[in-house]
């Protein structure tokens, strides 16, 4: 099994438990409303009642997003080498790897830290399409990952270079190397 299939499996599996407790807890709910309904009466009663309504629509709700991130990771080609970013890419930085797929929860694998990226994310669809070869687009990554794991209050925007990386002219946008 190869690495990107190992991620790919373990998040499956991840999901699968996740959907299974939350229906397990969705029952549980409809059981405790049908076992209530029939010996009580009065405005506990019924407030009871509406709290568990309540209770298990956010359960519904919580369970239709993860089956939603389930049908995405199911569609991922985990075989797929993508010369571009794309869905199911593994984008690696020096110390953690980005999974396009869904927003799913940091894991560790193999050693290695791995961050599941939507790509309706900013970083996802700023990834997208592109090739990270330049050492910008992997200095990007790496202030990306810095903000991810340090978990500062920062707003990535990515900007598109409008000249050479190695334009010695300064500019209204100039390269290390012109400020150098």
């Amino acid at each position: 099994m190869t690495f990107k299939q190992k991620i790919k499996s373990h998040y499956q599996n991840l999901l699968s438990e996740k959907i299974n407790e939350l229906r397990f807890m969705i029952s549980d709910l409809a059981q405790d409303a049908q076992n209530d309904a029939k010996g009580s009466a009065g405005d506990k009663h019924e407030t009871a009642l509406s709290m568990m309504h309540l209770e298990q629509e956010k359960l519904n709700q919580k369970l239709a997003e993860i089956i939603a991130q389930k049908n995405v990771v199911d569609k991922i080609d985990a075989d797929a080498i993508h010369t571009k970013v794309a869905l199911g890419s593994l984008v690696q930085t020096n110390e953690m790897l980005f999974y396009i797929s869904a927003a799913l929860p940091k894991i560790q694998l193999e050693n290695k830290t791995i961050i599941a990226v939507s790509p309706q994310s900013p970083l996802g669809s700023q990834l997208l399409g592109k090739s990270i070869v330049t050492p910008n687009d992997l200095l990007g990554l790496g202030y990306v990952k810095e903000v991810i794991f340090n978990h500062y209050p920062i707003n990535l925007h990515c900007i598109e270079r409008s000249n050479d990386y190695h334009e010695t002219t300064l500019n209204k946008v100039a390269s290390a190397t012109a400020l150098r």
